[in-house]
């Protein structure tokens, strides 16, 4: 069996004074308190802040990140990473599909347009026994998962706007303001 290599972390930057929001979906009860313990622990184990939001399903992930991201900038106290979890089990229709597939395109594009460290711990699973298996601190514990993703992302964010102050890749992305001028 292969198994995932494991970083030590050692050389990461401090995330003692980051901010990590959480959004639960907790469609599943049993499955989203086994996520968000393995989320929580993992976030604590860091030294980072977790702010723990609950929707009713993982459609209602993506927006509610979005909002939430927003309103903290607005209010001068940032997320520095977002971790989703969820769980959609396949059933006898369609469905499964469009909310597994667009929840994880909404979240991708949300990391990717607000450069935001985000760790996708949404389970896709076609039974209820594989998504607690994953879902379990004791078995695969995809929440502490998705929240070390989140870190790991972060800590690289840190190291390079460390080397480079001015927080770009190359270029800097025109504001509206500019573009109206």
């Amino acid at each position: 069996m292969v198994t995932p290599r494991r970083d030590s972390g050692s050389d990461r930057p401090s995330l003692k004074d980051a901010r990590v929001l959480v959004v639960e979906a907790r469609y599943y009860d049993d499955i989203a308190d086994e996520l968000l313990r393995g989320a929580t622990e993992a976030i604590a184990a860091s030294g980072a802040e977790a702010e723990v939001v609950t929707v009713p399903g993982a459609l209602e992930i993506p927006q509610t990140v979005a909002i939430l991201v927003e309103a903290a900038a607005r209010a001068s106290k940032p997320y520095d990473a977002v971790v989703a979890l969820g769980c959609v089990i396949r059933g006898e229709t369609g469905h499964y599909d469009i909310v597994a597939g667009e929840s994880a395109r909404s979240l991708m594009d949300l990391s990717v347009m607000l450069r935001l460290p985000l760790g996708n711990g949404i389970l896709t699973v076609e039974t209820e026994a594989q998504a607690l298996a994953r879902a379990r601190v004791a078995e695969m514990n995809k929440g502490g998962g998705a929240a070390e993703a989140a870190l790991a992302v972060l800590a690289l964010k840190r190291a390079k706007a460390a080397e480079r102050p001015d927080r770009t890749i190359g270029f800097t992305p025109r504001r509206a303001a500019e573009t109206a001028e």
